[in-house]
């Protein structure tokens, strides 16, 4: 029993993350105001938390492994909190891009301990994958929730609320987490290779950045060369690791075909949800008129959904197998999709919120726990790290993809129609997804069957 109550400690502090990466865009206009920052700082304050959390989580997802994974998300827990502090009462927006970016280095601590916490726990299969599902299933339902909590508070205080709101569940994180939570670390880490941690960053931050760059002006040389940077980062990376005694990941894991399919599924699921999280907050908000609280609201059959699925996972693995049943996630997160593209009224998206929540529920639960069941659980803080930048890669390239297929769309017709068109491009590629999980993850119906 008291290993489900510290999952629900776990479940509650990747809750609150997740939150924490769509709220702030409420949050945007009042701070501007307050503050008056630059269009260069604006940016920063929005993006430099990605940037930041995005390049730092391969390194620390490795340091759990060697100093212990609940030591690390005590320590993040901490700066966690404390960052939040220094956001809420920012008295400049350089004060806010510097709280934003130490926000960022503590969720890079917080969400890969999370899940080796939780590889290391549950040593059954059958029950980390429902312990998984929980914490998948969190992830899920604060994408969906950041709009609905920061539309509450921010009509009731002042900006700052959307950051004071992490203190009361960082402290709960800190003094039940020291309670119950199991300390676990790799017994034969060998040396921390701080060039490996210097390439990872390289080669993540970049990515993101172009990303997100053609995301908001479209091609640049800027983008371009970011793009080129971590590229090259990553080769470098991956040829270093090749190379090491002691590497900081295994890379040729990603030579089986379950355990890449599993991250190349996990950037799909993603990219769908948040991309779709992302396009119609606008048309909530811009076409139907809703208030940023009632747009929040309207949104939440995705995540209720989210949490519902956990409900199912483990027949439906049993039935199907991993494969087949990640493949039929994708799949009917696509059908969701579709239906967004046929009726755009409120009662059809409704519905396909709620398809597309079981769905993309179902998918990332499973590619998440093939990837951290793939290693033993010394290395559970490497794997997890890669689940979690497959994650942070998949949102940066949803909002970016498709919000580019969207702006594109809308130039020449109306909003309404760019967003079923975006709706229907984005089902086509998860459909794609699809089918690739089902040709490359085994469908063996038993869980056991990853356990190394």
């Amino acid at each position: 029993m008291r290993k489900w109550a510290a999952l629900g400690v776990l479940a509650l502090a990747l809750l609150l993350i997740a939150v924490d990466g769509t709220v702030l865009a409420l949050a945007l206009p009042a701070l501007q105001q307050d503050l008056a920052p630059s269009a260069a700082e604006v940016l920063w304050i929005g993006d430099v938390y990605s940037f930041v959390l995005g390049g730092l989580l391969v390194t620390m997802g490795t340091l759990g492994d060697r100093i212990g994974r609940k030591k690390l998300l005590l320590i993040g827990a901490f700066g966690f909190g404390a960052a939040s502090l220094v956001a809420a009462f920012a008295p400049s927006a350089g004060w806010l891009v510097v709280a934003r970016a130490l926000l960022g280095v503590a969720g890079a601590t917080i969400m890969p301990s999370t899940l080796s916490i939780i590889r290391n726990m549950f040593t059954d299969p059958a029950q980390r994958t429902k312990a998984v599902a929980v914490w998948a299933g969190m992830a899920t339902a604060g994408a969906a929730m950041g709009p609905l909590v920061g539309g509450v508070l921010l009509e009731h205080f002042w900006w700052g609320s959307v950051f004071i709101i992490n203190l009361p569940v960082m402290v709960v994180l800190l003094v039940f987490g020291y309670i119950w939570l199991p300390e676990s670390r790799d017994p034969e880490p060998g040396p921390f290779d701080l060039v490996s941690a210097a390439l990872s960053a390289v080669g993540v931050v970049p990515l993101v950045y172009a990303v997100k760059e053609v995301a908001l002006g479209g091609t640049s040389w800027t983008a371009l060369v970011a793009a080129v940077v971590g590229v090259a980062g990553l080769w470098l990376f991956v040829r270093r690791q090749q190379r090491s005694e002691h590497p900081m990941f295994d890379v040729g894991l990603f030579r089986k075909p379950a355990f890449s399919g599993a991250v190349g599924a996990t950037v799909i699921a993603v990219f769908a949800m948040t991309g779709l999280v992302f396009f119609l907050s606008q048309y909530f908000q811009n076409v139907l008129g809703y208030s940023p609280l009632e747009a929040g609201l309207r949104e939440l059959p995705l995540g209720i959904a989210g949490l519902v699925v956990i409900a199912f996972i483990g027949p439906v693995v049993r039935r199907l197998g991993r494969g087949r049943a990640i493949a039929l996630g994708l799949l009917v997160s696509a059908g969701g999709l579709v239906l967004i593209g046929i009726s755009a009224v409120y009662a059809s998206i409704a519905v396909a919120l709620v398809v597309i929540g079981g769905g993309v529920g179902l998918a990332l639960t499973l590619t998440t726990d093939a990837v951290v069941s793939a290693v033993p659980a010394d290395k559970a803080g490497a794997a997890s790290a890669v689940s979690e930048t497959a994650y942070e890669l998949g949102a940066a390239m949803g909002i970016a993809v498709l919000g580019t297929v969207l702006s594109a769309w809308a130039v020449s017709g109306t909003f309404t129609e760019a967003v079923q068109g975006t709706a229907l491009v984005a089902a086509a590629l998860v459909a794609v997804a699809a089918w690739v999980a089902f040709r490359l993850i085994p469908a063996g119906t038993a869980v056991a069957k990853t356990e190394v």
